[in-house]
């Protein structure tokens, strides 16, 4: 637990609407090591971005509904903090990079202004040295402090993630949160904001769960991988042995389905079918009606992420059977 610096236990969350009970996190377990950075991948609504909000207790209410769990943060339950002691928190313990910098950056305010309202509100220093600060993150984050006095409007896309980047690290965090932070770009910006996120993560000894659903995004970045379909984690390790020793048929079709320049002409395989509707989950295994390999006994329940080799854990009842192997169509 010392090197443990978040620690997912056993968390469920719901969306209660007049439509009915959205089942979106179904008691996820999770642990990020310090210093480390773990790729959250799925498909869209398979739960990542509320178990994130969760990390920061951040999750709408209502509808949403946290009905169980703990979420660890450094030995300290975050569900359990009072207002006073999650704002302290959110910023200084653990600090999160949003999907769309237009939506998370104030239009009326400089750039400068909004780094420095971050630093002013967990620290005691003056508005010239929270100022002197916010100059300083721009600078780690490539942007000359010439600009602090800039609105956001006058930034490109990738120059406004780094703005955010820069309020997100600015009270030195312990943990950062990135929600699919370079899904609005284009593919040679986020190739630089990439590039930054890790040369930063380093300078601050930060650890980061990162968000996506980009398997190569994962591999450039990440320590380690936990993959999340219809709100359940079913595959988690290394990168190295997620993607070398891919074990669960989800993680296996999300390999299928990429494009391969070493295999030209190959054509992709398609996972069949959809994710199910969260508000009616499928009895069993929540992954059974679209898997190639599905056995009587997938359809009774849903199978425990167990240990399967080092770090390496998978929920698959075929694993009970010696004879079951998945086969890869590609290398990644």
């Amino acid at each position: 637990m010392n090197n443990t610096i978040i620690e997912i236990k056993d968390l469920v969350v719901r969306y209660e609407t007049d439509d009915g009970c959205v089942y979106a996190v179904n008691g996820v377990n999770l642990r990020l090591s310090k210093k480390k950075t773990m790729g959250l991948v799925g498909e869209t609504g398979a739960g990542k971005t509320t178990t994130a909000l969760s990390v920061m207790n951040l999750v709408p209410s209502p509808p949403g509904v946290i009905k169980s769990g703990q979420v660890l943060l450094d030995g300290i339950d975050m569900l359990k903090l009072s207002v006073s002691e999650l704002e302290h928190a959110r910023g200084t313990e653990v600090a999160m990079i949003f999907q769309d910098p237009m939506t998370a950056l104030n239009p009326v305010m400089t750039v400068g202004e909004q780094i420095a309202e971050s630093v002013m509100l967990h620290s005691n220093k003056s508005k010239a040295e929270c100022l002197a600060r916010a100059k300083e993150m721009l600078r780690q984050v490539g942007i000359p402090d010439s600009r602090a006095s800039d609105y956001p409007h006058q930034f490109s896309g990738g120059m406004k993630q780094r703005v955010v980047i820069a309020i997100a690290l600015a009270c030195n965090p312990k943990l950062l949160i990135a929600d699919e932070p370079t899904t609005a770009l284009d593919v040679t910006i986020q190739a630089q904001v990439l590039d930054l996120m890790k040369q930063l993560r380093k300078e601050f000894n930060t650890s980061m769960l990162l968000i996506t659903h980009d398997l190569g995004v994962v591999a450039e970045v990440c320590d380690d991988v936990a993959v999340m379909y219809a709100g359940h984690i079913v595959e988690r390790g290394s990168a190295d042995e997620v993607f070398n020793s891919t074990l669960h048929p989800y993680t296996e079709g999300l390999f299928n389905s990429l494009p391969n320049l070493r295999a030209r002409g190959m054509e992709l395989v398609p996972i069949d079918g959809m994710m199910p509707d969260p508000m009616i989950l499928p009895k069993g295994c929540v992954f059974a009606p679209r898997c190639p390999y599905r056995m009587e006994d997938c359809t009774k329940e849903m199978p425990a992420l167990c240990l399967h080799k080092g770090t390496h854990y998978v929920a698959c009842s075929a694993y009970n059977d010696k004879d079951f192997k998945l086969r890869r169509n590609v290398d990644v």
